[in-house]
C-alpha cells in the first residue's frame, strides 16, 4: 500500500478561548503538535531567523541579537501595512518550520498531525487542513481571562480581536469544537472524541481504498 501522509488537522480559536490547553490534550494523547506561536519564539530568540530581517525592516526593534516584541509591537500595533510587511517577513520562515516538523512526524510514523495556529482562517491555513477544530468559550469568560494576562490593556484586547474572525464564524466552518468554559475534563474527553472520529473515518478510507 502506498504511503500516506497524516491527517492534517487545524487547531484554531480566538484569544483567551483554551486553545493552548486543548493543543497540550492532543500532545499528551500522543499526537505531534506544532505550535505556530512557538514557532514564530523560536524565530525571534537570540539569532533567529526572523531577527536580522526584522531589524532591517524595522529598525531598533533587535536588541541583544533578538527581537524585542515590545518594541515591535510599536511599529505594527494599528499599522496595516507594517503588519503586512511583517507577515512577508515572516510566513515563509514559518514554513520552513512546518516543512521540518512534517518530516519529523511522518518519520515517527503519526497518522495526525494538529497545527496549532491563532489565525488560521483569517491567514486561508484552513485550505490546508483535513479537519478543522475550533476552541471557544462564551465571550465574557475570553474578556476575562485575557484581561487577567499581564501586561495585557483594554485597548490592546480590543486590537487583537478586532484582527481575528468573529467566533461564530469560526464555530460555522469548523468540523469540530471543543468548548472551554465546563472545565479540562471535559475538554479532554471533547479531544479523545475527536480523535476517536478522525481515525475510524481514516480507516474507512483505508479500507474503502483498499477494497
Amino acid at each position: 500500500m502506498a504511503h500516506r501522509r497524516p491527517t492534517f488537522v487545524g487547531l484554531t480559536g480566538s484569544i483567551g478561548m483554551g486553545k493552548s490547553e486543548t493543543a497540550k490534550m492532543f500532545a499528551q494523547l500522543g499526537v505531534p503538535v506544532y505550535d505556530a506561536d512557538a514557532a514564530v519564539h523560536r524565530l525571534y530568540q537570540k539569532d533567529g531567523a526572523a531577527v536580522a530581517p526584522i531589524e532591517a525592516a524595522f529598525p531598533g526593534t533587535a536588541k541583544g541579537g533578538a527581537v524585542d516584541r515590545a518594541e515591535l509591537s510599536k511599529h505594527v500595533t494599528g499599522n496595516h501595512d507594517a503588519t503586512q510587511r511583517l507577515q512577508a517577513i515572516v510566513y515563509p520562515l514559518m514554513a520552513d518550520e512546518r516543512r521540518k516538523f512534517l518530516e519529523a512526524a511522518d518519520k515517527n510514523g503519526a497518522d495526525i498531525v494538529v497545527f496549532d495556529i491563532p489565525l488560521l482562517f483569517e491567514t486561508r491555513g484552513e485550505t490546508n487542513m483535513d479537519a478543522i477544530v475550533v476552541v471557544s468559550a462564551p465571550s465574557h469568560i475570553q474578556r476575562e481571562r485575557v484581561l487577567a494576562r499581564p501586561g495585557m490593556t483594554q485597548e490592546k484586547f480590543d486590537y487583537l480581536h478586532s484582527r481575528q474572525m468573529p467566533d461564530e464564524e469560526k464555530r460555522a466552518k469548523a468540523h469540530f469544537v471543543v468548548v472551554t468554559d465546563k472545565g479540562l475534563e471535559h475538554a479532554f474527553d471533547q479531544v479523545k472524541m475527536i480523535l476517536t472520529v478522525l481515525r475510524d473515518q481514516r480507516r474507512a478510507e483505508e479500507n474503502k481504498h483498499d477494497a
